[in-house]
């Protein structure tokens, strides 16, 4: 699993200590983490005091590769910040598809009634029929 992490000094068996920071939970999608989780790591002693770095971690907290999270901050500061998606815009965005989706809710709504009402006034229009049919043998 992936994680951020921040290098914290190192310990006396040349190993430094990275606090996980925030968790991968899907592409796209992070979790803080509430905990300050501590991995030691020798690979982590090439990385300067408080560094960012990327940490993928196996189920048993294992290191299987640590890279500097310089690029990938970079990266989300050029797909987010530099075109204006901040916090406020995905607040309004938020809004708006919710917006959206009580518009489509109310038509949806209004769709079964009208269907309702089509049924409705068909079972009508087929009682009238049959009456009518009787109606015409009761003349023949």
């Amino acid at each position: 699993m992936l994680h951020l992490a921040q290098v914290h000094q190192k310990s006396y068996a040349g190993k430094a200590g990275l606090r996980l920071l925030a968790t991968q939970k899907a592409e796209n999608v992070w979790a803080v983490a509430t905990e300050g989780e501590f991995v030691l790591s020798t690979e982590a002693s090439d990385y300067g005091e408080s560094a960012l770095v990327l940490v993928e971690l196996s189920s048993t907290q294992q290191i299987l590769s640590i890279r500097d999270a310089k690029s990938w901050v970079l990266k989300l500061v050029e797909d987010y910040l530099v075109n204006g998606i901040t916090p406020a815009f995905l607040e309004q965005e938020t809004e708006r598809a919710e917006q959206w989706r009580q518009s489509l809710t109310l038509q949806n709504q209004e769709l079964d009634r009208r269907t309702l009402e089509l049924e409705a006034r068909r079972e009508q229009i087929q009682a009238l029929e049959e009456d009518l049919k009787r109606e015409r043998k009761q003349f023949e």
